[in-house]
């Protein structure tokens, strides 16, 4: 893959994106969701989701109940139980969504020989695919205190794992300021900013493309010194 893409062309090539999450999620769970109508199922599984999200923002996930989530999709308790049997279940799902986006997107681009090609590829990769699944990286960034103490480690195990792949790129250049971890630690505060604080970006009207360009910039400005 090429190190230089923009976040049109990222669409185009990722494997994962806002549309076909829902499959991926029914296909994931399909032990646990005991709908066997796929349409009627991907239906719902987007107004379950999108209504968590939503509830999370207005009253935070931690005071909000499965009533409130019925009450939000329309979906009887019977209904809800068909995909999901509690909030617990719910939080596993999202962050099992994070975790394997952020697992497998920076496998695109392993083969790429320059480190800081490859860095700037990982940086793009990063943003763009927070941009497409935003509400989940939020609410795995906000709400990961809910998880149960086994997902919380494996959520703080994936932010390392992505981490190690940015420190591994700056550990092949020569002296970087600061040491490899403490860098890459720098790198992912940026993006993390780019899903968390979208009110500060949006209205000083800055795109993905823009963003991702600025990143890019201070990444290279700085380890190429």
């Amino acid at each position: 893959m090429p190190a230089h893409f923009d976040f049109q062309q990222f669409q185009a090539m990722t494997p994962l994106d806002g549309v076909n999450i829902w499959a991926y999620m029914l296909d994931r769970h399909a032990d646990r969701i005991t709908v066997k109508r796929r349409k009627p199922a991907l239906e719902n599984l987007e107004k379950i989701f999108n209504a968590t999200f939503k509830l999370a923002n207005e009253v935070g996930f931690r005071a909000m109940n499965l009533r409130d989530l019925c009450g939000e999709t329309g979906l009887s308790m019977g209904g809800l139980y068909g995909y999901i049997s509690s909030k617990d279940q719910l939080a596993e799902m999202i962050e099992d969504v994070v975790r394997h986006a952020t697992h497998e997107v920076p496998k695109m681009f392993a083969d790429i020989a320059d480190p800081l090609d490859r860095i700037e590829a990982l940086m793009r990769a990063s943003i763009y695919v927070s941009e497409i699944l935003q509400p989940w990286f939020y609410f795995v960034f906000m709400d990961s205190r809910v998880l149960q103490a086994e997902q919380r480690g494996t959520a703080k195990e994936s932010e390392l794992y992505v981490q190690s792949l940015f420190a591994d790129a700056i550990a092949q250049i020569p002296t970087p300021r600061g040491g490899p971890d403490l860098v890459a630690a720098h790198i992912l505060a940026m993006f993390q900013d780019w899903y968390v604080k979208r009110w500060k970006y949006r209205a000083a009207d800055v795109d993905p493309d823009r963003f991702a360009d600025s990143a890019v910039r201070m990444m290279r400005g700085y380890l190429a010194a």
